[in-house]
């Protein structure tokens, strides 16, 4: 059995577990694709072939044994390069960072995945130190969307969502701290989760804004990213934040009908700032679910202004040595806004950390009754490379600055959130699926059963 560029995880898992496939062939399919078509999407940094062939004949050879294998046995995923990967100096999108001693340990995410069988192909390409929203990343030059390259795929994992976007691997994994899964989901035409904050391990991945970070899968369904989902859950005590809630698997509740559920449309902020095409997107995925009710989110647009505080400050708090010694060593742009970070007054972050506190209570409230929110993940479809502004309502906005509007405020309280694709002509454009917390379940609910109805899909890549 051959493998097809678009072939799921799970059927993937199925041919190799049935015998119908080796691991090694899914393995070298990717290889080949990735050396076919990453020379134009620019979504790899690092290529672990040697690592992902022995991976793959261990699988094999398991099989061959008759031991059991995991559920995600010889499928191929690749991770943003701020994943430690053992024998790798742990970049996180940035020249200073090369200079790292090579990671000893792969971080707990992959060793997860490798533990349910799946294959490290590589690392990939992200804003430098996460602190971007467009996919450009100024030393290893930008990651294109797999469905026009002239175009952004968004940040800062970007290389995660051009390379699941443009097939070359079923499932990636990326960062999300204020969008950085949610946008290049949106844009590159898949399906991303930000889980929980504290749901998922960060050990041994290059920290942003640790009160914000979250890490997450990416897939081109939604069954794919409940397996991933799944295989990576469970306490980690090597992050503080980490919940010690035992495993919770998804994937059987997939198919559960989602008719009992009390779904509203977010409105005022979410409302605001959009083009045409994230109103249609909303609107397709509202009339397919039978909501109707809109749920003003209080205060939306101070949590999106408290969250660029919190993120400015706290990453500049990280960043302060190497802005001292090594200033021009950074994306001029990114080092700009950690400078001003760090001279930000201590009242307006106590502020801003107050303030998130009664957010999320007033959250809180709004789940007692509502099980989901829809909102649109981006204001747009993916704007040009190196385009600066966009002109939204008569006013011309900073695009880099806005492509998060709509996920800030999610983000920002941790909130589960699953981002879905639309594929609308020409660009697909993608919707949250917004939960209360620890309600991954019901968010994947929601996705799975819009991909049954026809309502959202990830196309097929076009600009390949």
């Amino acid at each position: 059995m051959t493998t097809k560029p678009e072939m799921t995880a799970a059927d993937i898992a199925k041919a190799v577990a049935g015998g119908k496939m080796s691991a090694l062939d899914a393995t070298e399919a990717a290889l080949a694709r990735i050396k076919q078509h990453d020379g134009v999407l620019n979504s790899f940094t690092d290529v672990t072939a040697e690592r992902a062939r022995a991976k793959a004949r261990a699988v094999d050879a398991d099989i061959a044994a008759g031991k059991e294998i995991g559920p995600l046995a010889g499928v191929p995923f690749a991770v943003k390069n701020l994943f430690d990967v053992a024998g790798l100096p742990t970049r996180a999108g940035s020249k200073i960072n090369r200079d790292l001693a090579p990671a000893k340990r792969d971080a707990t995410l992959i060793e997860r995945m490798e533990a349910a069988g799946a294959v490290l192909v590589g690392a990939l390409n992200m804003g430098e130190y996460a602190y971007d929203f467009t996919g450009e990343n100024v030393h290893d030059g930008p990651s294109r969307n797999p469905h026009d390259t002239t175009r952004m795929t968004g940040g800062s994992s970007g290389g995660s969502g051009s390379a699941v976007g443009g097939a070359l691997v079923p499932i990636a994994l990326g960062s999300d701290t204020n969008g950085s899964i949610r946008v290049p989901s949106s844009f590159c035409g898949i399906f991303g989760l930000k889980p929980t904050y504290g749901r998922l391990s960060r050990a041994r991945s290059f920290p942003f804004v640790a009160s914000l970070d979250h890490l997450g899968p990416f897939a081109r369904s939604a069954t794919d990213l409940a397996l991933a989902y799944d295989v990576m859950q469970g306490g980690d005590a090597d992050d503080a934040a980490c919940t010690t809630r035992g495993l919770e698997p998804t994937l059987p509740l997939l198919a559960n009908p989602v008719s009992d559920l009390r779904i509203a449309i977010a409105g005022g902020h979410f409302q605001k700032n959009l083009f045409p095409e994230a109103v249609e997107a909303v609107s397709r995925v509202a009339k397919a679910l039978g909501a109707t009710k809109i749920v003003d989110v209080p205060e939306a647009s101070r949590a999106r202004a408290a969250a660029y505080v919190i993120t400015t400050t706290e990453g500049a708090s990280l960043h302060l040595d190497r802005l001292r010694k090594r200033p021009n060593d950074f994306d001029p742009a990114v080092r700009d806004r950690l400078i001003a970070g760090a001279m930000v007054p201590a009242p307006l972050v106590d502020r801003a950390q107050k303030f998130r506190r009664w957010y999320r209570v007033q959250l809180a409230e709004i789940f007692k009754s509502v099980d989901v929110l829809i909102a649109p993940a981006t204001p747009c479809t993916a704007p040009k490379l190196g385009q600066v502004n966009f002109t939204l309502d008569g006013v011309e906005l900073p695009v880099r600055a806005n492509i998060g509007i709509h996920t800030q405020p999610i983000s920002f309280i941790g909130l589960p959130v699953v981002a879905v694709p639309v594929p609308l002509e020409p660009l697909p454009i993608g919707v949250q699926i917004i939960a209360a917390p620890w309600r991954e379940d019901i968010a994947l609910r929601v996705a799975y059963a819009l991909e049954k109805m026809g309502v959202v899909s990830a196309p097929s890549p076009r600009g390949l």
